[in-house]
C-alpha cells in the first residue's frame, strides 16, 4: 500500500470513529467520557458493570463506525485509482 492509501484509510476510519460517537456515544442523555469508553480490562466486576450498563454494545457499534470508515476509504482509493 502507498503513503495515499493509508492516509485515506485513516483519515476515513477517524471520521467514522467521530460519528460513530456522536451518534453511539451518549448514556442516558449525556455523552461518555473517552476514557470511560475505551477503558479495557479491569476486575471482574467492572467488565459486569460495562455489559449491563451498555457500555460494551455502545462501543462495538463506534468501534463499528470506524471500520465501515476504513472499508470506505479503502474503497473511495481504490475508485479513484481507477
Amino acid at each position: 500500500m502507498n503513503q495515499r492509501t493509508i492516509l485515506s484509510v485513516t483519515a476515513f476510519t477517524v471520521f467514522g470513529l467521530i460519528i460513530g460517537y456522536a451518534v453511539f456515544g451518549k448514556l442516558g442523555g449525556e455523552y461518555v467520557s473517552l476514557k470511560t469508553l475505551f477503558s479495557f480490562g479491569g476486575n471482574a466486576l467492572f467488565r459486569a458493570f460495562q455489559s449491563i450498563s451498555g457500555l460494551e454494545d455502545m462501543r462495538n457499534r463506534i468501534l463499528l463506525c470506524g471500520l465501515l470508515g476504513a472499508v470506505v476509504g479503502l474503497l473511495i482509493n481504490f475508485k479513484v485509482k481507477r
